[in-house]
């Protein structure tokens, strides 16, 4: 069955976020997958810790340390971890990692599908891998685990390193800082000899496997395989390491001498750390002609023949000693054997006793108990203890989290283990990231150690478009490292429709302006014989969108124009009526005795008086 298919993962959406596609491969301690980020539409890959190793706190110390040990780093030759965190969803907490995605194989499956690399590609792939973990060895940061399977070739041809699941940071003081799982971790074909011996590495480690890589792309295998683990390791600490050009003809010495340098059983004869074997990688490949960077290794073949017959058999037929002298050779030789066995033998004893399974018990299990109660344990064990200091989500404050090694894990019988006592949940304080861009705010959350929340947008009169409006919890809170820290995020200032206020008293139209949140501008007056005094003629703008506290301007009627009355006292009344409607008044006719003389005796208002275009004057006639 297609494993996708029946993956449960496959399908569930992480956290809310991240939409599971299909599964990419899987690894000594997670399945790697191809999902979607759908907050920030983009593909990445997501590492999920094994189902049986959820619960297992060393397991999950691993996957936290190597998304902060990317982080640290932030160099483009490194995969990146952009997110950690635990999804619950169904009561099953599911350990993920977000990672960026790369579209290619790893450098494993490249040297299996095209055998050996030329020198100029191999020596290219490993310049790469080695400034990337120069930048680690910088910042103090030791790979500890560098193989052909953690180094990824993308279809581009970028080279990215990848799994610092086992770094750690480098002590000057001999022990490590951080948690891990034990001391000897990692592939046998990569291991250094002080690895395997259980000695300190350090980065002088990482460039022996950078030796071990460029050897396999160089040859097409490793330099010392085996049936076990433990015969390869025995290799690795006592053997020579063959040059490559005894492999691959017409190879040339630089590469050899670059190799054998990597590869010293004893570290201080090493280049000092990656960026120190880059330099010596620079310094081989421009002595190299284009001729001796294109050299390719062939698939072995049969002995070569002469005329039919294979080289050894000639030298055996040009043996000019009797056949019987070649048997009495032949139990001499058989003695040689038999001394050479026994030696072999008495070394595989030592090795075992002195460096491999004879000189290892396993740590007993202490988690849980008090540090007095645990040290007194692992003492009658016959081993050292140290003290150090974590956090623990599930282990009460003052009680051993775990060991290192690890219960259950193989430790030299006079070894020493670090037990780590519970400082209780680990608690980080909210940082301040309102008025900071939305990403940069995401990643000052992620770098305190805090997982992003909801985010939500909404307008802001002061907070500019995209930037953080506030916080929850907010800045300076103390919170548990697994609280999701939910965002505001400013939409800019909101848009206000501009009402429409013409022809509505003034106190109205100002009332309406500034209940919406504008405010009214300058306010002018104009005559006006179709709106009323007092009542808006125009406004500016008149219509669309302002911003809060934008001006809106008025143009208020002050009314019609003013006519001065003229003088009609004594002219006849259809004479004066005609007079004044012409001039735009509203004539009224008040008659005394009758006003059978048909004259005007006078005008209210009076002659002389300037009033409003459209007043009433009232005539008396008589």
């Amino acid at each position: 069955m297609d494993a996708t298919l029946s993956d449960p993962l496959v399908g569930r959406r992480l956290d809310g976020r991240y939409r599971v596609l299909g599964r990419i491969g899987r690894g000594g301690m997670g399945v790697v997958y191809r999902a979607e980020d759908e907050r920030l539409d983009r593909a990445v890959a997501l590492k999920v810790l094994r189902s049986d190793l959820a619960h297992d706190p060393t397991a999950r110390a691993r996957f936290v340390r190597e998304a902060k040990s990317a982080a640290r780093l932030g160099h483009p030759g490194i995969v990146a971890v952009l997110d950690q965190g635990v999804d619950s969803e169904g009561g099953t907490e599911t350990a993920y990692l977000v990672m960026e995605l790369v579209d290619g194989r790893t450098l494993r499956d490249v040297v299996l599908d095209s055998g050996a690399l030329t020198p100029g590609e191999a020596l290219g792939v490993t310049a790469d891998v080695l400034d990337a973990l120069a930048e680690a060895h910088r910042k103090g940061v030791l790979h500890r685990d560098v193989k052909t399977a953690n180094v990824l070739v993308a279809d581009d041809g970028r080279v990215k390193v990848a799994d610092f699941g086992l770094a750690r940071a480098a002590s000057t003081s001999g022990q490590s800082t951080t948690v891990g799982t034990g001391d000897l971790m990692g592939t046998a074909e990569y291991l250094a000899p002080e690895q395997l011996e259980a000695r300190e590495p350090d980065a002088r480690s990482d460039v022996y496997g950078v030796g071990v890589m460029l050897y396999e792309m160089l040859t097409g295998a490793p330099p010392f395989t085996g049936e076990s683990p433990f015969s390869i390791a025995y290799k690795h600490v006592h053997e020579p390491v063959p040059p490559p050009s005894t492999k691959v003809p017409g190879l040339p010495r630089a590469l050899d001498a670059l190799v054998l340098d990597a590869l010293a059983k004893d570290p201080f004869e090493r280049p000092a750390d990656a960026g120190e074997m880059l330099e010596q990688l620079r310094a081989v490949r421009s002595s190299l002609t284009p001729e001796q960077l294109a050299v390719r290794a062939v698939p072995s073949e049969a002995p070569a023949t002469v005329g039919g017959t294979t080289r050894l058999e000639k030298v055996r037929a040009s043996d000019p000693r009797p056949q019987g002298h070649q048997g009495h050779r032949s139990r001499r030789g058989l003695l040689v054997g038999l001394v050479l066995l026994v030696l072999a033998v008495a070394a595989g004893l030592s090795w075992y006793f002195l460096a491999g399974p004879g000189a290892y018990t396993t740590t007993p299990s202490v988690a849980g108990r008090s540090p007095q109660e645990a040290r007194a344990q692992l003492q009658a064990a016959g081993l050292d203890v140290e003290e150090q200091q974590g956090y623990s989500d599930t282990v009460a404050e003052g009680l051993v989290v775990q060991t290192d090694p690890a219960a259950g894990d193989r430790v030299r019988k006079d070894g020493t283990v670090t037990i780590v006592v519970s400082q209780g949940v680990q608690t980080f304080t909210v940082p301040g990231v309102v008025g900071t861009p939305r990403d940069e705010a995401q990643d000052q959350l992620v770098s305190t150690g805090l997982a992003v929340g909801d985010v939500t947008e909404d307008f802001s009169e002061d907070v500019a478009q995209g930037s953080v409006i506030a916080s929850t919890p907010a800045a300076g809170e103390v919170v548990p490292h697994d609280t999701p820290v939910a965002l505001v995020v400013s939409k800019g200032r909101q848009p206000i429709d501009v009402p429409d206020v013409v022809g509505q008293s003034r106190d109205a139209a100002q009332e309406a302006i500034t209940d919406v949140g504008l405010a009214v501008g300058e306010v002018t007056e104009q005559i006006s014989e179709s709106v009323p005094k007092g009542a808006v003629v125009s406004q500016t703008p008149d219509d669309g969108t302002l911003f809060r506290g934008d001006a809106v301007a008025l143009v208020v009627s002050s009314g019609p124009p003013l006519v001065a009355v003229p003088e009609v006292q004594g002219k006849n009344v259809d004479a004066a009526r005609q007079q004044l409607e012409g001039l735009g008044f509203q004539v009224r006719v008040e008659n005394v005795l009758g006003g059978v003389f048909g004259t005007v005796r006078s005008s209210d208002p009076a002659a002389g008086q300037s009033i409003p275009k459209g007043s009433t004057i009232t005539l008396t006639v008589v």
